[in-house]
């Protein structure tokens, strides 16, 4: 009996011995990131980045003043879901769902014991909103337009032959041609350092372009953070900082909100913790080509450059689905753009209906190409949504 002790024991000594060698040697190696990947995913059940995950992360916090309420619609929840539209919503692990028509709050539902307080990821709808202050910054001066080379801001990339050829607005219509990896599932991956490591910035710094700037279309996560880089040594400001006097304040939003750091810079392409109400607001500020209550808070033709894809940016056959940050299908009907985020989360506008949607979630549907190019929960939303305001 005491010698089986003794061999159990062995064995479990030995087991953690290799268990300390391996975290030892990842760290060794600068993979120190899927140390904290693990302990805050895995052991946690999950098999990616969750949404409330801003437990995990320094922030900071992008301040409210004084709120503006959303005003309810005169019949605010009097309607229901579609049976299609609950099923979709609770087969995926919905938490929250909105939608503003006209202006105005029409409808409202949560789950899993979150509420209108709850603050969740918005993930890679930070992308559009990161897309926001670039307007923003072009508008007040401190970039002089899309077509500034990356290299004024960033003069790291001056000895990059391809990178000398990179303009500010290549990064946010994904056209930089720079060398990253999209990859959300692996443990070992430059996505995954970048969302778990403690330096983006040094992260990014070490890499390079490796095709033609402003040729086609690819969607890279790493864009959105040189763009921050951009914003934060333009403007001289945290983006959280400047996100909450060019907007947050402004539209009058009703809660702080929080921006995950890395380093001491915020994940843009990643990691705005809002909720529902305050995110339909981002929603309702495009819809209106930047106007929030007789205030122009983003120029009217940034908004339209938002929205509208570059057709040189695909191939013939390819659907014109992005612009400067924002996803969008022109070929639905009807016609919709919107902000889409890892795991679902989405603020979807359809301008003919002067309608916003809202969806915040834990999972999301696949693509089904006979439904369209965006995943199918999208389509759902939207033409659910419809029946539901008709």
């Amino acid at each position: 009996m005491k010698t089986s002790v003794k061999i159990l024991s062995g064995i479990c000594i030995g087991i953690l011995a290799i268990i300390l060698l391996v975290i030892a040697g990842l760290y060794v190696s600068g993979n120190g990131y899927v140390v904290k990947a693990f302990r805050t995913i895995i052991l946690k059940g999950y098999s990616t980045t969750y949404i409330d995950d801003y437990v995990d992360f320094d922030n900071n916090v992008i301040r409210a003043g004084t709120p503006q309420p959303w005003e309810l619609h005169e019949n605010y929840n009097k309607i229901r879901l579609t049976d299609t539209l609950r099923k979709e919503l609770e087969d995926f692990h919905s938490i929250a769902f909105a939608l503003v028509k006209d202006g105005k709050l029409l409808y409202e539902e949560y789950w899993d014991d979150y509420s209108g307080n709850s603050l969740t990821n918005s993930f890679s709808m930070a992308k559009t909103m990161t897309a926001m202050l670039l307007g923003k910054a072009i508008e007040q001066g401190y970039i002089q337009s899309v077509n500034q080379p990356l290299t004024d801001f960033l003069p790291e990339f001056l000895s990059d032959s391809l990178g000398r050829m990179a303009t500010v607005g290549d990064l946010s219509s994904m056209r930089s041609g720079f060398d990253w990896d999209e990859e959300y599932y692996s443990p070992i991956n430059m996505t995954t350092e970048a969302y778990f490591g403690n330096d983006v910035e040094k992260q990014l710094l070490k890499r390079h372009f490796i095709t033609q700037p402003g040729g086609k279309f690819k969607y890279l996560s790493a864009n959105t953070q040189l763009l921050a880089m951009v914003l934060k040594r333009a403007t001289g400001k945290s983006l959280a900082q400047y996100f909450s006097e060019t907007f947050w304040q402004p539209m009058g939003m009703e809660h702080d909100a929080l921006w995950a750091l890395s380093g001491d810079i915020e994940k843009s392409f990643c990691c705005i913790y809002s909720n529902v109400r305050d995110f339909a607001r981002l929603g309702q500020l495009l819809l209106q080509k930047g106007n929030w209550n007789g205030q122009q808070i983003l120029d009217s033709a940034f908004v339209d450059m938002m929205i509208t894809p570059d057709a040189a940016a695909f191939e013939p056959n390819e659907p014109k689905k992005y612009g400067y940050s924002v996803w969008i299908d022109e070929e639905h009907n009807p016609p919709f753009y919107g902000m889409m985020g890892h795991l679902g989360q989405r603020i979807i506008v359809v301008p003919c209906e002067n309608l916003v949607i809202v969806r915040l979630g834990k999972e999301k549907d696949s693509v089904n190409p006979r439904r369209g190019h965006l995943d199918t929960d999208v389509y759902y939303f939207v033409d659910e949504a419809l029946k539901m305001c008709y």
